[in-house]
This record gives structure tokens, sequence and C-alpha cells, in this order.
């Protein structure tokens, strides 16, 4: 399955597929591993979501939602991928992906960022 997984990531990093669709395939393949092996009742933290909402005053809203198991991979690619582009270098050059990284490795939880803005914008980001 490691292997299949991989292709999926080279998929995203070509572009050939989004982060929801490859997901959606990752979901795919854990679910096929599941099935033929053992049997947890339990949430494991890899099982979990990270969920960004956005709530505009303009009503301009936004909702993400990635499951944790694609966030350290997506991290670490789109850090790279997103290093070399001369546009977006120096937007980048400052993001210490290893914090995050460490944070998810930690099993982070909860909300992470709660930001309310003057004119009644929201910022929410957590992991449940």
């Amino acid at each position: 399955m490691k292997t299949e997984i991989e292709k999926v990531l080279t998929m995203v990093q070509e572009g050939k597929v989004d982060a929801e669709k490859a997901s959606e395939l990752i979901e795919v393949l854990n679910n096929r591993d599941s099935r033929s092996g053992p049997v947890s009742k339990s949430t494991s933290y890899a099982d979990k979501t990270l969920k960004i909402r956005v709530v505009s005053a303009d009503n301009d809203n936004v909702s993400v939602n990635l499951p944790i198991k694609l966030i350290k991979v997506l991290l670490k690619a789109g850090h790279n991928i997103a290093g070399n582009i001369p546009q977006s270098e120096k937007y980048v050059k400052d993001i210490d992906i290893d914090v995050l990284i460490e944070a998810i490795e930690n099993e982070l939880d909860g909300q992470i960022v709660d930001v309310k803005s003057a004119d009644g914008d929201t910022v929410s980001v957590y992991i449940e």
C-alpha cells in the first residue's frame, strides 16, 4: 500500500490531482487494507481532520477539511514546491515546516487558531 500512496502523492506534486481527490484515493486505499486487517474501534489521530473555517462579514466564506494523514506529506511537498517558484519563494522562506510537522507528530488536537477582526471576519483552524 505504501507505494500506492506514494503514487497518489506524486500525482499531487505533478498537479494531476488536487488534495481533495488525493485524500479520497488514500482513504480508499486505507479502507481496502483495513478490511483485510484487524478492526479497531477507537479513532486514531491519523483519522482526524484539520478544519479551516473563514467566515466573512461580506459572506465570503471558506471551509476546508484536510485529513491529518495527508497534511504531513502536503506540508513538505507544498513547501518544497513553493520554495522553488520565484514568485512565492519570499512568502514561504520564513515558514518552519518542521514545527508544524512536530505538532502533528505530537498529536496536537483542538483549536489551533481563532482570529476575530474588528469588521466581523473570523478565522478558525482546528483538528478534530
